[in-house]
């Protein structure tokens, strides 16, 4: 199995999302809550299981992510939170995908379009860019000394698992979205740690920026990524360090 990979430098991400982790809690622990308000039980809400794997990629606490579950149960009840997507250019012709989940979605395309224009990106239609990307489930594997690679490979073709990459510090496997919770489970299960266990959008080709575009077109990801609403944004560049979420 080959393909290229969009998560190289799993160290230099890493060191981002511990910098990172009360803003990446919040966010994480937003989707466990709504994922779990209409059911609590992993077991059989295959949403809270992924959202849950993917709080876990993080390092974040147990204890948290209980709390998050029975906040389900108590003051997000009534809340009503809506799943958005915006797409858009950045500079030099990169392009980006923009998930949030917002309780006011007046509010949200306000501040994305703010950040977008402050930073040299422009909003798109609905489709603009979308249709260079490819739905995928990712999860990164964390490489370590007493991991053999033929192994890992070999659990990711039982569990149904469409590519697998390996990577200096880690391995990727990518999966229909349909078989992500399965695939995900089935690796879980063998006691493999990951970096990054999520549903999200790939760039088919990736283009690479420098100077000042390169320096705008990372201010434009960070001030996007820093608003709460926002819970990833995808794109097309190839970063240095792979500093992506």
């Amino acid at each position: 199995m080959s393909g290229h990979s969009h998560a190289a430098n799993i160290a230099a991400k890493k060191a981002k999302t511990d910098a990172a982790k009360g803003k990446i809690f919040t966010k994480v622990g937003r989707e466990i809550a709504v994922a779990a308000k209409s059911n609590p039980d992993p077991d059989t809400n295959s949403k809270l299981a992924d959202a849950i794997a993917k709080a876990k990629a993080v390092n974040m606490p147990n204890e948290n992510i209980k709390r998050c579950i029975a906040k389900a149960a108590g003051e997000l009840s009534s809340d009503n939170y809506e799943e958005l997507t915006y797409e858009g250019y950045g500079p030099a012709g990169s392009a980006l995908i923009i998930n949030a989940l917002t309780d006011n979605k007046n509010r949200t395309v306000d501040y994305v379009r703010t950040a977008m224009r402050k930073h040299g990106g422009s909003m798109g239609n609905s489709g603009c860019v979308s249709f260079t990307f490819t739905n995928l489930g990712v999860i990164v594997i964390e490489r370590t000394a007493d991991l053999e690679e033929d192994v890992v490979m070999e659990y990711a073709l039982d569990a149904g698992a469409d590519d697998f990459i390996a990577e200096d510090d880690a391995f990727i496997v990518h999966t229909a979205p349909a078989n992500f919770s399965a695939v995900r489970k089935y690796l879980e299960e063998k006691g493999l740690n990951f970096f990054e266990a999520q549903v999200e959008m790939v760039p088919q080709n990736k283009i690479t920026l420098t100077g000042d575009d390169l320096a705008k077109f990372q201010r434009l990801v960070d001030a996007l990524e820093d608003l709460d609403d926002v819970q990833n944004v995808y794109h097309n560049v190839d970063l240095p360090d792979e500093t992506e979420e």
